[in-house]
């Protein structure tokens, strides 16, 4: 057992002295002892992944003797892929040393611990579980790594008649329990590996593994690493490219996953990570999207009572990524912006993800309720990728939709390596349903614009118009250094800043049960100290934007994705 005290271990984390390559990482449990204000690490391996240190645990004694002999020239030939793709530097946008340093960095589970420090006061309305999702692999990358490729952990903060508790667990995606068993990385990842020869070939060794039945996709390939929601009754971790997960919280606290979940075997496609809840008839609408072949969008909704519709296809002429979408009280907003998926630029060594200079975007809009999809109309709005839509609601009298999202520029950035300057910038794009033409116009003044991304508005108001949306302030980029309170008709902007070498993520907003005002309720968001390497959970007053408590947290927290609040009332009906 080796004792690391916090200033010593930040101090290296913050200067990346300690880093994935590096021998003296903790790597398995890691807890706070309140008496010698030290963190404890078992250092039980070279790495602060979970790598063992022997081959028991390996899935091997469930092989023949042929797919033995398989598996151990499956796994020669990748060490030579590997070792001859080391010999060509990674783009900074899949390169691991860049990608998951610092507090992107990957942490062990850690069980709930109860009784955490508060400093200030919780709010009475707060009462129940927030739970935020992120990307934390569980082995170390042998290769390219973009931060999008993590195996999802969620992070959990339980309010109970004054007491808190916290925990962070792996959410046991088909992908993971198989990787764990194997005791190393086997699935490619889709972005961070999945670049030009070197790609292919571990496609196809992939796919050979699994001919001789050493993997099994068929239960999936997913990560559950992107969003929460919390519908019919069940908590689901997603991520676009598989099934969501159901994720339980248990009585004190803790998480455990169900299982894959299709919705009593109703779902047949992978749904995306942003499923909209309609806040007045419970509802939920999803979409689906496919790279290789056509359909290459689905659509279809879930009834409150989970009874799902029959998908329809909405016709794209190229694979796009959508990674998000609208609602208003009748409509649904579907954006066909320019960053799609290109498989043949692997074959001449690039991402498949890329700008398509030659498209132009457009939002496709129609009937929450339409049974083919027949009734779509197209508008373009050019030069316009929004990787996240914050709202949208109908103005009846001009007959036009209003949608709030983050414009952002270069499209690409986050997929491909870029010398521009990334910028998002929060936008009112208008849709004419008349006339078929749109605008675009930044909400905030230019003096006074910041990156905005990741954040809400009030979600009872989700596809009503709503005042008010709260964004994390992405500076600097990709960090997230507070949040903003941006008032969507008159650009007026409150900032809310974590403290001085503090960073966060998305803000959540909690809204009080008998709100009067819509920004009746509280912010709460994960934020991390890097100088003395602790994190903890902020309560902001939303009316006032003050900060009202401070829940010390017993374990570091990465930079994550998204987040969900789940009422008391709400977890006593879980499924």
């Amino acid at each position: 057992m080796a004792t690391l005290s916090v200033s010593t271990y930040s101090t290296l984390r913050h200067k990346n002295l300690v880093n994935f390559s590096s021998s003296p990482v903790p790597s398995s449990s890691i807890s706070y002892n309140k008496n010698s204000k030290k963190i404890k690490c078992a250092i039980q391996s070279h790495s602060i992944f979970n790598i063992p240190n022997h081959t028991s645990n390996l899935p091997s004694h469930k092989w023949n003797l042929f797919q033995k002999m398989a598996a151990t020239t499956l796994d020669k030939i990748q060490n030579i892929i590997t070792t001859q793709e080391k010999k060509y530097p990674l783009p900074k946008t899949v390169d691991p040393n860049i990608q998951i340093t610092g507090n992107y960095s990957p942490v062990p589970e850690h069980p709930v611990t109860h009784c955490l420090q508060v400093i200030g006061q919780i709010p009475e309305h707060i009462q129940g579980v927030y739970l935020r999702n992120g990307a934390n692999p569980l082995f170390e990358p042998t290769s390219g790594h973009h931060l999008f490729d993590g195996d999802g952990m969620i992070s959990a903060v339980k309010f109970e008649n004054g007491s808190v508790s916290y925990v962070s667990r792996f959410t046991k995606t088909q992908r993971l329990v198989q990787e764990r068993e194997f005791g190393k990385p086997v699935f490619p990842k889709p972005i961070g590996e999945l670049h030009g020869h070197f790609g292919i070939a571990k496609l196809i060794l992939f796919y050979v593994r699994g001919l001789f039945g050493l993997v099994d996709s068929s239960q999936g390939i997913g990560v559950a690493n992107a969003g929460l929601v919390y519908f019919n009754n069940h908590l689901l971790a997603m991520s676009e490219d598989d099934f969501p997960y159901h994720v339980r919280v248990t009585s004190n606290g803790d998480l455990e996953t169900a299982g894959r979940y299709d919705f009593n075997e109703q779902l047949t496609s992978a749904m995306i990570a942003h499923p909209k809840v309609d806040p007045v008839t419970g509802e939920l609408f999803a979409l689906s999207y496919g790279i290789v072949r056509k359909p290459y969008l689905k659509y279809f909704m879930f009834s409150p009572d989970g009874t799902k519709s029959k998908d329809f296809e909405i016709d794209l002429e190229k694979s796009t990524m959508v990674h998000d979408f609208a609602i208003t009280e009748n409509l649904v907003i579907v954006p066909d912006h320019q960053v799609v998926f290109k498989l043949s630029e692997m074959v001449t060594g690039g991402s498949p993800v890329r700008y398509d200079k030659e498209k132009v975007s457009r939002f496709g809009v129609f009937n929450k309720y339409d049974p083919d999809g027949s009734g779509i109309k197209w508008i373009e709005v050019p030069d316009c990728f929004c990787f996240h839509l914050w709202n949208a609601w109908e103005e009846v009298v001009s007959g036009e939709v209003v949608v709030i999202g983050s414009c952002m520029t270069p499209p690409d950035s986050i997929f491909n390596e870029c010398n521009q300057e990334l910028k998002s910038v929060l936008s009112e794009i208008r849709l004419n349903l008349k006339t078929g033409e749109s605008s675009k116009r930044a909400i905030i003044s230019p003096e006074n614009d910041v990156n905005l991304e990741v954040g809400m508005v009030n979600k009872n108001l989700l596809g009503r118009k709503s005042k008010y949306a709260y964004l994390g302030i992405a500076e600097p980029w990709p960090k997230v250094s507070g949040f903003a309170k941006v008032d969507l008709f008159t650009g007026e902007t409150v900032k809310f800043i974590y403290g001085e070498s503090k960073f966060g993520g998305e803000p959540m907003f909690v809204s009080k049960s008998d709100y009067k005002d819509e920004d009746d309720g509280h912010i709460l968001a994960f934020v991390h100290d890097e100088n003395t390497w602790k994190s903890e959970l902020q309560i902001v007053n939303a009316k006032t934007m003050e900060l009202e408590a401070t829940v010390m947290l017993p374990a570091r927290v990465p930079y994550g994705f998204h987040g969900t609040f789940v009422r008391t009332d709400e977890l006593d009906t879980q499924a």
